[in-house]
């Protein structure tokens, strides 16, 4: 029988227990100059934040190897995915990540550099080879020359900080057009550099740059004229706006107003940590995850912001809570932002928005009942 292994890398060796697998490397450019800037108190935990939420951006469902520093080595044993699911993995943690930035930038944490100045974004490397997996008392360790080959491509020749690379290894198990296709959005180029012990490597890159047009600004007005993927609704909560954010906030209550969840499951060792994820279970099956990005208090307004991980028709959105105390109660405005659609615009237009706007208004109404009940309870 004829082979079908396209690289002769990924072809087994006799008597050893190697197996293909994907590689993939998001690491954080900007680190080093952001630790040596801010201090570790302060950067060791809006790093581990933003780790956080690279993990939980992993729509591909790859295994956590380990973290180092700054970067994170996910893997997965099996056939290469698609350079479809590569894009939208690419995507997703690219747009997670200057989501979460552009809302602590924000919020002015750091008093001198901003945090905009310390330029934190992300670079991807995708390499597919072959692995050896052991098992290290209670660590998982990666083996193999494909495993050192990755890391070192972390260091390139590349100018600039936030793109993905991808190497001969995976791209000689896809189709040329369908890679050229999945880069429209960007432009593909040709890269290579020479290692030690490895020698010459050749790959392709592409900045993720051009996806920054797709980030929210949370400080700008949110119209549907400058946020064409964004709807709003709105309502008058007779009860205090403290009370309606600890409502919002408390997961064990989630399936008292979200609609047609019957559960919820969280950690309970990280309730209300930045990148906290709950899952909601559905009366019908299935779950939706949810992750917590920030509760903020100003004089002005309370805002929570939450994100729909993992939420396959609309990747990437995000919903803002924006509640304002007036006379009487609480005027509350929710409002439903994402970046693309992952099916075609008809079935958008008549089904998924439908669905996503119904889920919210009955969600809505469901939580001004139960806050204007357990007010009414409180005053008794």
């Amino acid at each position: 029988m004829e082979s079908t292994v396209t690289n002769i890398s990924l072809a087994p060796h006799d008597a050893d227990d190697t197996q293909p697998a994907l590689l993939f490397i998001p690491d954080i450019s900007g680190f080093t100059r952001f630790m040596h800037e801010n201090g570790v108190q302060y950067s060791r935990n809006l790093i581990a934040d933003l780790l956080e939420i690279i993990i939980e951006a992993n729509i591909l469902n790859m295994e956590v190897c380990e973290i180092q520093g700054d970067a994170i080595l996910f893997y997965k044993i099996g056939e290469a995915p698609a350079i479809d699911q590569i894009v939208s993995q690419c995507k997703q943690i690219f747009l997670d990540f200057q989501n979460y930035l552009r809302i602590m930038e924000r919020d002015d944490i750091l008093s001198s550099p901003k945090l905009s100045e310390n330029k934190l974004t992300l670079k991807v490397v995708v390499h597919y080879g072959r692995i050896s997996v052991t098992q290290i008392r209670d660590h998982i360790k990666l083996m193999g020359t494909d495993v050192i080959l990755a890391h070192r491509l972390l260091k390139n020749s590349i100018e600039g900080s936030e793109y993905v690379l991808l190497t001969e290894g995976y791209l000689n198990t896809q189709d040329p057009e369908a890679v050229a296709q999945n880069f429209e959005w960007s432009q593909l180029k040709d890269g290579m550099n020479t290692y030690e012990h490895v020698g010459d490597i050749r790959y392709k890159y592409a900045f993720l740059t051009p996806l920054r047009l797709l980030v929210t600004d949370p400080e700008a007005e949110h119209t549907h004229k400058q946020y064409p993927n964004t709807f709003s609704l709105k309502d008058c909560i007779k009860a205090p706006a403290e009370l309606v954010l600890r409502v919002i906030q408390n997961y064990r209550l989630k399936p008292k107003w979200m609609h047609r969840v019957k559960s919820a499951r969280f950690d309970t060792k990280k309730v209300n940590r930045i990148g906290t994820n709950y899952f909601c279970e559905m009366e019908k099956g299935g779950s939706i995850e949810m992750q917590t990005l920030q509760s903020r208090v100003t004089p002005e307004k309370i805002e929570v912001i939450e994100k729909m991980a993992n939420f396959k028709m609309f990747p990437n959105a995000l919903i803002f809570y924006h509640l304002y105390q007036e006379e009487g109660g609480t005027q509350l405005t929710l409002e439903f932002h994402y970046s693309r659609v992952s099916v075609g615009d008809y079935f958008y237009d008549n089904f998924g928005r439908k669905q996503i706007k119904g889920f919210m208004k009955a969600s809505l109404l469901q939580l001004k009942h139960l806050c204007e009940q357990l007010h009414q309870n409180r005053q008794k």
